[in-house]
């Protein structure tokens, strides 16, 4: 009889991806005088609260500014003052939904703990979340090392830590059909003027940067830290949209199939060719959109994560074939991977999914 939830459920969820990718969610983390962690969802500036400090608000205003649109949401998570550390922030955030994460005003020190923070997210846990740190070269996609200090707005020069509210603003603002390369900042009035070698030595270093044209200020391109690149990343992965997508695409087939196949069907090989049927519609429909190249993504099961998988449990695959190892029972784990290739992308990139 086939899945049909589940196959209702990816198509409904790929209906929606253009929309969704339209506007993204920025997390704050704010120190100020309260006397344990809080947490305020805010749909827009009129919902600051009026009890935080004016550094703490100009912060989120700078998050809503937006590019193309503005942030879906600003989740700020306000910590005392006298917190020494960023931990119980962190640990709420692992369960909360976001995009982007900034922490304004922050040291060099812990700039790079939340780099670390983010490495475990999304290599151990899966979850893949994004943040805009300062000067921070973690050398990694899912952490944008904002370097331009001295950003003159009217009476004001703000550092590189005061604006990663503004930039992770901007990304979460920029739909996944839009690059955020040359999106101007139009209330910055001037930046630091850089030689196109220095421009160029930042970018491949994995530094994004505000350059002034002649007329305006706008982002140099649109990279993250990455700069070590291997057979699992190539250089696809040092660009923020095409990561957006990846991310989202990964969150998507994860999320769904979580929610719609695990522990509601018996998990047997004929049902994870049914959940992988649906995964490929989903995939098609992004086609559609112009997100993915028509006809160059298919999913199928990780046959050497699987394997790994099997020789944990105990069972012995050294004398099973593909096929045998693609039907053994993996309990309440699927093993997939996806070859994709993303519209504008210069490489078929793999995605692996663990359900």
């Amino acid at each position: 009889m086939g899945l049909p939830q589940i196959n209702i459920a990816f198509k409904s969820t790929a209906s929606t991806v253009i929309k969704r990718g339209t506007r993204g969610i920025v997390a704050l983390i704010l120190k100020d005088k309260v006397s344990k962690i809080q947490i305020e969802r805010l749909n827009g500036v009129d919902e600051i609260p009026k009890t935080i400090n004016e550094n703490n608000k100009k912060q989120i205003e700078l998050a809503f500014m937006g590019s193309v649109n503005s942030a879906k949401k600003v989740i700020a998570l306000i910590i005392p003052e006298e917190s020494e550390n960023y931990t119980e922030a962190l640990t709420l955030l692992e369960t909360t939904k976001f995009d982007y994460l900034v922490v304004p005003f922050i040291t060099n020190e812990d700039a790079v703990k939340i780099a670390t923070w983010i490495k475990d997210m999304r290599s151990n846990k899966d979850v893949k979340v994004k943040a805009v740190l300062p000067h921070c070269t973690a050398d990694n996609e899912g952490v944008i090392n904002f370097a331009t200090d001295n950003i003159k707005v009217g009476n004001n020069l703000y550092t590189a830590s005061e604006y990663c509210s503004r930039i992770a603003g901007m990304l979460a603002g920029c739909p996944l059909n839009i690059s955020a390369t040359y999106q101007p900042l139009p209330e910055v009035e001037d930046v630091p003027h850089l030689s196109k070698e220095s421009f160029d030595e930042g970018i491949d270093s994995g530094k994004l940067l505000l350059l002034h044209d002649g007329e305006k200020v706008k982002i140099a391109r649109a990279v993250n830290s990455l700069v070590t690149t291997n057979a699992d990343k190539g250089e696809d992965f040092k660009k923020i949209k095409l990561v957006d997508m990846m991310d989202l695409i990964v969150s998507d087939i994860k999320k769904t199939a979580e929610d719609n196949f695990i522990g509601k069907y018996p998990n047997n090989y004929d049902n994870k060719i049914l959940l992988m049927s649906s995964i490929q519609s989903y995939l098609e429909a992004l086609e559609i959109d112009n997100l993915l190249d028509l006809g160059k993504n298919k999913v199928s099961i990780d046959i050497e994560t699987q394997k790994n998988y099997l020789k944990t449990i105990g069972i012995d695959v050294d004398n099973m074939n593909e096929q045998e190892i693609k039907e053994a029972n993996t309990k309440d784990k699927v093993f997939l991977k996806g070859l994709i290739k993303i519209t504008d992308a210069m490489e078929d990139i793999n995605l692996n999914f663990v359900i």
